[in-house]
């Protein structure tokens, strides 16, 4: 297996994903025009893969994509005595149910925790499900409260 950055190659097993995976969260949306979803889809992808605000970490096996994660960086205003450094949001955290249980998720979150250290990221948010708090402790993470929110109109 392979761990690395994804390339435009890539873009249509990671629409597939990305459909799958909210599938089999939400039955509901079973019936949304898959058509329309590509669309959008493929655009987003296209522009995060080519862009420096979007990482979106993939692990290959035989040129299959079988697992991901997407971080998105986020920039803070500067504040005086002392430097700066973006934190990362990380979401779309997904692996194909064949590869699951396997330590293939694990392997490839330890991964992006090394280079989020590397890159000296500030610190890393991501918004579980209930069923993954479990993988995310197991993995360094620390359970906190959540945040507000502000949902307009």
């Amino acid at each position: 297996m392979k761990i690395r950055l994804a390339q435009t190659k890539d873009i249509k097993q990671l629409i597939q994903m990305r459909w799958d995976f909210t599938i089999e969260h939400d039955e509901s949306k079973r019936n949304a025009s898959f058509e329309d979803f590509e669309k959008e889809c493929h655009s987003f992808l296209e522009g995060a893969i080519n862009g420096n605000q979007w990482f979106i970490w993939v692990v290959e096996e035989d040129e299959k994509v079988v697992s991901h994660i997407y971080i998105e960086l986020i920039q803070k205003v500067p504040r005086p005595g002392r430097v700066t450094y973006p934190f990362a949001y990380m979401t779309n955290v997904y692996t194909v149910p064949a590869y699951r249980g396997k330590g293939v998720g694990s392997e490839l979150l330890s991964y992006i925790n090394k280079w989020i250290e590397e890159n000296n990221y500030e610190f890393v948010i991501v918004w579980p499900s209930d069923e993954a708090i479990n993988y995310y402790k197991k993995n360094g993470y620390k359970h906190c409260t959540e945040p507000m929110e502000y949902f307009p109109g």
